[in-house]
């Protein structure tokens, strides 16, 4: 199926990191010019490197989403080179802050909301405006099953994932008359490689993994382009009719099963 991304420019944010740099070479398998965009400019040059000797068409960025001058100057330095950004995939996030309210770390809890959610934020404000002017454009957030069910020890990840979902919901809304989507993708733990790990292999590299996978009614863990697909599909020409959507890749996780 031809998604209809050939004439497209796709920005993805921490697109360097393992779900981000998947989603980047999926669209640009799909045809989009893809830019990484990423705070660490070597990683970046390398996911776009890849991704050119694959026959795609990726550019690196370096940017820091937390400084909204920056990122206002990235986008216009974009627009003006590429016509501007039809795809904007919201994937840049920290995850590893983890521990009870009680103890929780509040330099780690602001810069949490700082990049996963205002940074978001900074970089739509930038974007989502000409998307509405051109009459076509898709915006992506990644959220997460601790955006919707919480997370023990999780207290910022999870709130900055929720709080994700109801943005997306109102870019819904505020584009839907522009031909602008927006959509939230809402994955159960990926883990690459290793989910082709036999049970006992799975606990010993992490146990936390294994009970996931115990708990997931498909009993098998998911991978990075699980997610990448689906992101591709809601960045394409034929998801035009689906907007306001928090869409899970979870292997059945958040379903009731005994």
């Amino acid at each position: 199926m031809d998604f209809g991304l050939d004439d497209k420019t796709a920005l993805v944010t921490g697109g360097a990191g393992r779900i981000g740099s998947e989603d980047c070479r999926v669209l640009a398998a799909e045809g989009a010019e893809v830019v990484v965009l990423d705070v660490d400019g070597e990683a970046a040059e390398s996911v776009a490197a890849d991704i050119e000797a694959d026959g795609g068409d990726a550019v690196a960025v370096e940017c820091d989403l937390t400084d909204r001058e920056a990122v206002e100057e990235t986008v216009a330095d974009l627009r003006a080179t590429t016509g501007g950004i039809d795809v904007l995939v919201n994937n840049a996030a920290f995850v590893d802050a983890t521990d009870q309210l009680g103890e929780f770390d509040d330099d780690l809890w602001d810069r949490d909301v700082a990049v996963n959610l205002t940074g978001a934020y900074n970089v739509t404000k930038s974007v989502f405006p000409g998307m509405c002017e051109r009459g076509w454009g898709r915006v992506v957030n990644m959220s997460s099953m601790a955006g919707l069910q919480g997370g023990f020890g999780q207290a910022s990840y999870a709130a900055t994932k929720a709080a994700l979902i109801e943005f997306g919901k109102t870019l819904a809304l505020e584009g839907a008359q522009h031909g602008v989507t927006a959509n939230v993708v809402v994955p159960n733990i990926v883990v690459g490689e290793l989910a082709d790990l036999s049970p006992a292999e799975l606990k010993e590299v992490n146990p936390m993994y294994e009970r996931i996978r115990q708990a997931t009614p498909m009993k098998q863990l998911g991978r990075e382009e699980d997610v990448a697909f689906l992101v591709a599909y809601l960045a394409s020409e034929q998801a035009r009719y689906v907007t306001g959507q928090a869409v899970g890749v979870t292997g059945g996780v958040d379903l009731f099963s005994f």
